[in-house]
């Protein structure tokens, strides 16, 4: 039985690699958890249980992380139809709609996501919530030329705004981007929400999820479980 946060983790990304057949096209995600997922898959390469896996990495922290297990790589130009991938929330609500990104990956993540068959979230229990924007902010990818703009249009939907910093310096994404952290306590409407941002000009991409994922495997003290999107 797991006993710890990060037992949860590997137990969902695990259970969550059944779901993955030889010859298949995998998009690989990012974060504590995803990452667990594409081990195993190593794990399994090596071991002869799957067979011909090509994978998509969704950062350059994920590529480097399949390349220590000779995980075959692929792009999006060779490869445009992803048949399953394996990824990470940080809210996940009764809907499977998600907020995604704390990893800073959300724009890649977004992408692959939107070229897959089969998206499969993974996390511990924590990260199961009534309504989104509650426990997590909306991390919103932004061109660095238009950080006061868009931050100024953020506070005016309603948002706490907090530029990402790591290491003591602005976080700047594989696109060579910042991301801007946007509070809410609690999110009533958010596709409405999304589609205001998105038409700023200077966003990039945010880190709603809507609509995407069919299934998300959840690890908790009790057991695991399977929510499928209705």
């Amino acid at each position: 039985m797991a006993s710890g946060i990060e037992d949860f983790k590997r137990l969902a990304a695990e259970r969550a690699v059944e779901f993955v057949e030889s010859g298949m096209v995998v998009g690989f995600g990012t974060g504590s958890t995803a990452v667990h997922a594409t081990r195993a898959i190593g794990r399994m390469l090596r071991d002869g249980r799957l067979k011909d896996i090509i994978g998509i990495p969704t950062s350059e922290a994920t590529a480097a992380e399949a390349r220590k297990f000779d995980i075959p790589l692929t792009t999006l130009d060779s490869h445009p139809v992803v048949d399953v991938t394996i990824d990470g929330a940080d809210e996940i609500d009764p809907a499977l709609n998600l907020i995604k990104g704390l990893g800073g990956a959300l724009l890649r993540e977004k992408i692959v996501a939107w070229s897959t068959k089969r998206f499969i979230i993974v996390s511990d229990y924590r990260k199961r919530v009534t309504q989104l924007g509650t426990r997590a902010p909306v991390p919103v990818e932004v061109i660095p030329f238009a950080r006061s703009p868009v931050t100024r249009y953020l506070e005016s939907l309603g948002g706490r705004v907090v530029e990402r910093v790591r290491d003591g310096a602005t976080f700047i994404t594989d696109e060579g981007n910042i991301i801007l952290d946007c509070h809410f306590e609690g999110i009533d409407d958010p596709f409405g929400l999304a589609q205001s941002i998105s038409v700023q000009p200077g966003v990039v991409e945010h880190g709603m999820f809507l609509g995407m994922a069919s299934l998300a495997v959840v690890a908790s003290p009790t057991g695991i479980d399977l929510l499928s999107r209705a």
